[in-house]
């Protein structure tokens, strides 16, 4: 099959957070770094060899340290406080093509005071491959009540 054009795959993630009053404290948009793990796990389930598992957790960390390539977790991932990793709503969507954009939304109730620097999407709730990884811009200071939720997009397109 012959392809005209290049094929690209563009990750996005949405971070909004609510405080216990309903008022908005953050809201940011920020692409992403697709990781080596991530782009050897999309090939798998493209052409569904080896043992390919899909990509349908979301996850938050407290580390700090850029995204690179070679990265297989998240710096230093939260695991309690409400933020635990956890399977995130799964559907597609239509950025340009219709249903050329794979969509995660996780929204996670804060039980904790903690601090949100870093995200990423996984395909298991423990371990597993990491897609994608990003550091966010400023962290997001988050109290008990506070609402956080998290929406990434893989967008498939022609360039």
């Amino acid at each position: 099959m012959k392809f005209n054009g290049n094929i690209s795959f563009k990750g996005v993630y949405t971070i909004d957070v609510i405080d216990k009053n309903g008022k908005q404290k953050y809201h940011e948009i920020i692409e992403n770094l697709i990781v080596n793990a991530g782009l050897a796990e999309i090939a798998g389930l493209i052409g569904n060899t080896g043992t390919p598992t899909a990509f349908t957790y979301l996850a938050v960390g407290s580390g700090s340290t850029a995204a690179t390539a070679t990265d297989t977790t998240l710096e230093t991932e939260l695991t309690d406080g409400g933020l635990e990793r956890s399977s995130a709503t799964v559907t597609r969507a239509t950025t340009t093509a219709t249903n050329d954009t794979l969509q995660l939304v996780k929204t996670f109730t804060v039980t904790d005071t903690k601090t949100v620097r870093e995200v990423g999407v996984f395909n298991a709730s423990e371990n597993g491959d990491m897609m994608s990884r990003s550091v966010l811009t400023a962290d997001k200071n988050l109290e008990s009540g506070d609402t956080f939720i998290l929406t990434y997009k893989l967008i498939c397109k022609n360039d």
